[in-house]
């Protein structure tokens, strides 16, 4: 009972939180999205030149040293890697890919809900299948393999690029790009954001917060833990947006989005499942960045140069809707998910027959 209490606070948390950052200057139903500011990011350092989405977002690498700090200081710090970094890699620009043509991570579609924007209604029954896919891989004994123990300097990688990055924004403004205009344009008060960032990344590590293991949880165990935080998340950002005044319902005219039902329900499906088969939906990936794990913070670069890839070949999705080469990226993304998830289950099964032969 204590801990569902303390993850209701914690979602609870990160609903008020996002809608404080959208009244301080974040975009409208983007107080939190991990893979708009990841792209914000990968903008800011000129991976890719879309003039309106680039600022090195301080909520990003709050997540990541809130996360390690909380974990240092709990011992739950520790440094590992090595499980298969290529295809984490390859899931993390796919799930990017997925995101940017919805325009949102798991977390911007509750926000969105929240603020009334009915494509995220559609795009939530597409999170869901994805999940749900990726849960029968998992029944059937997907694995990218274990992690191994580590030198410490691989699990201080990911807070120490955050602290980089921190170190950037503050004193080398001249060596990154700025949005003059559009949502990169639009940001709370450092200080503000990157204290939000810290928070939601230090009770994120302690609830283990994840969209994705809310609603896996819920298909394989029936457990509705971490769905219960999912929940909080979307009253509290309701109740916030009610009262003030961002809550706009409707299809139509919705900030940094499209009504494309169809694109928006299969680039969430994409979400879904390669955030099972990565481990994490891309908010649990920074999480686990700051604990120490060398795979999730390979899974995070691949998201970034999967928001470069999208932007400098015009994939990504705009208030226009989704292009058909964009459109193409989502049936590709899904045979690629597909053959990753088919691939590792085959392995896994030549193992275990490998093991039976010695045992015998």
């Amino acid at each position: 009972m204590r801990d569902r209490l303390f993850i209701i606070i914690a979602g609870s948390a990160v609903g008020l939180l996002a809608v404080v950052l959208v009244a301080q200057g974040n975009p409208v139903n983007m107080g939190f999205c991990i893979a708009c500011f990841v792209r914000d990011v990968a903008g800011g350092l000129g991976l890719h030149r879309a003039g309106v989405v680039q600022y090195l977002r301080p909520e990003i690498m709050g997540l990541i040293i809130g996360a390690f700090i909380t974990a240092f200081y709990v011992r739950e710090f520790k440094s590992t890697g090595g499980s298969s970094p290529v295809l984490r890699f390859a899931l993390g620009m796919l799930m990017m890919a997925g995101a940017l043509i919805f325009l949102g991570c798991p977390l911007r579609m509750v926000l969105r809900l929240a603020g009334g924007d009915w494509n995220a209604l559609v795009a939530l029954p597409g999170y869901v299948l994805g999940v749900w896919f990726g849960t029968l891989f998992l029944r059937k004994g997907f694995t990218l393999g274990r992690s191994s123990e580590q030198s410490p300097v691989n699990g201080y990688t990911g807070p120490f690029i955050a602290v980089v990055l921190l170190v950037l924004l503050v004193a080398a403004p001249a060596y990154i790009f700025f949005s003059e205009e559009g949502p990169g344009s639009m940001a709370a008060p450092l200080a503000l954001a990157l204290g939000a960032g810290l928070l939601v990344g230090v009770l994120a590590q302690r609830t283990r917060l994840c969209t994705m293991g809310a609603i896996r949880d819920v298909i394989l165990f029936k457990d509705f833990h971490l769905f219960s935080g999912f929940i909080a998340i979307l009253i509290v950002a309701f109740a916030g947006n009610l009262l003030t005044g961002y809550f706009n319902p409707g299809f139509i005219g919705q900030p940094v989005a499209h009504v494309s039902s169809l694109w928006n329900f299969l680039g969430m499906t994409v979400v879904g499942l390669a955030a099972v088969l990565a481990g994490g939906c891309p908010m649990r990936q920074l999480i686990l960045t700051g604990e120490g794990q060398g795979d999730a913070l390979v899974t995070v670069l691949g998201m970034g140069a999967g928001a470069a890839f999208m932007h400098n070949f015009g994939l990504a999705g705009s208030p226009a809707g989704v292009s058909p080469a964009g459109q193409w990226i989502v049936f590709i993304s899904l045979a690629l998910l597909a053959v990753i998830g088919f691939g590792n289950i085959k392995k896994r099964a030549a193992a275990k027959k490998q093991e039976r032969a010695k045992a015998s």
